[in-house]
């Protein structure tokens, strides 16, 4: 068992700037490739920022007053202003950028994700050179993965392989990524480690245990037979 890595989700084919590509150029290359953000790299293709179509509005927003408009957007910070008024990439770019190494989990980049609150992560190698860009959409993919799959992990790496567990002693049953089980295991003290096993499988959805039947209560010390 095991989570997909960021090297098996993330774009490899990445659109670049250097750092003095100016202003009108980047709008010309978001525009060209259709995308919403672009890693800025140096000489050696290290990467040094990421550019975004938030960046380069905030300078339309900050656009200096004429008769009739609306004026510049007030209390900028420094920086903000620095950003709103610069010309290149180097300028305008969102610095450090937030980076993630190939061989890293779904989970882990997800979570730098949330706690960083970027939509997209610059994959670099431990040189760091640009490799991929992985994105919040590319994550959400492993939610694509075919029911059968999720099935199979479930029972031969979850339930026998780590578990122990006899192949006809749990039935898994998976529509849409949705997991039910039903059967016997021995312990009740198995039920939730079950379920949060295979509440990790990646493309599950949620874990249902209604169906299935625990033996001796090594919890309470009571008898066993109950359900989950």
């Amino acid at each position: 068992m095991r989570h997909r890595r960021i090297e098996e989700l993330m774009t490899r084919e990445v659109v670049s700037l250097r750092g003095d590509a100016p202003f009108k150029e980047i709008v010309r290359v978001l525009s060209r490739h259709r995308i919403t953000a672009a890693p800025v790299v140096d000489e050696a293709d290290r990467v040094i920022g990421i550019v975004s179509e938030g960046d380069l509005l905030r300078k339309t927003a900050d656009q200096a007053a004429v008769p009739g408009n609306t004026p510049p957007v007030p209390g900028l910070e420094a920086w903000e202003r620095a950003k709103a008024e610069g010309t290149r990439a180097e300028e305008l770019m969102s610095a450090p950028p937030v980076c993630a190494r190939p061989g890293w989990t779904v989970v882990e980049a997800a979570r730098l994700m949330e706690v960083q609150g970027v939509k997209r992560l610059v994959v670099v190698d431990a040189q760091d050179r640009l490799v991929g860009l992985v994105s919040r959409r590319d994550l959400l993919g492993i939610f694509l993965r075919d029911d059968d799959g999720i099935r199979r992990e479930i029972t031969e790496d979850v339930l026998v392989g780590t578990l122990g567990l006899a192949p006809d002693a749990v039935s898994v049953e998976v529509k849409e990524g949705q997991v039910e089980l039903g059967g016997t295991v021995p312990y009740r003290g198995l039920v939730p480690v079950i379920e949060r096993m295979c509440a990790t499988v990646d493309g599950v959805v949620s874990v249902s245990l209604t169906r299935l039947v625990h033996g001796t209560d090594d919890v309470t010390g009571a008898p066993g037979g109950g359900r989950s």
